[in-house]
């Protein structure tokens, strides 16, 4: 009998979308805490963060893609219009939606 080779979880809140990825490339340099919050993206309209506090979490950039990285058991992402979500350890590509217009792409406003 073939096994099937399972999908990699997509971790979603509100207009982030982190997707498990392998590595993270060795030319990628941190991005400092706000706060001491790791901030993956902040509301254009309300201001509130899709924000994690824990120690063992890091946001890193290379080439204009960032990079989340949670070196405990997990994280928990936290936004105060959203549940909070658990992040299992691992790495991941940070990804924002964008909305798309026949004039315009632009980020979605949280």
């Amino acid at each position: 009998m073939r096994k099937h080779k399972q999908a990699p979880k997509l971790i979603r809140q509100g207009d982030v979308l982190l997707i498990p990825c392998g590595s993270i490339p060795a030319v990628a340099v941190p991005v400092p805490r706000d706060a001491g919050r790791v901030v993956l993206a902040y509301g254009e309209v309300t201001g509130h963060a899709h924000a994690l506090l824990e120690p063992g979490v890091e946001l890193l950039t290379a080439a204009d893609v960032r990079y989340l990285r949670v070196d405990e058991v997990s994280a928990h992402l936290l936004h105060e219009e959203h549940s909070e979500l658990a992040i299992p350890a691992g790495t991941y590509e940070v990804r924002i939606q964008r909305e798309y217009s026949p004039l315009e792409t632009r980020q979605v406003r949280d």
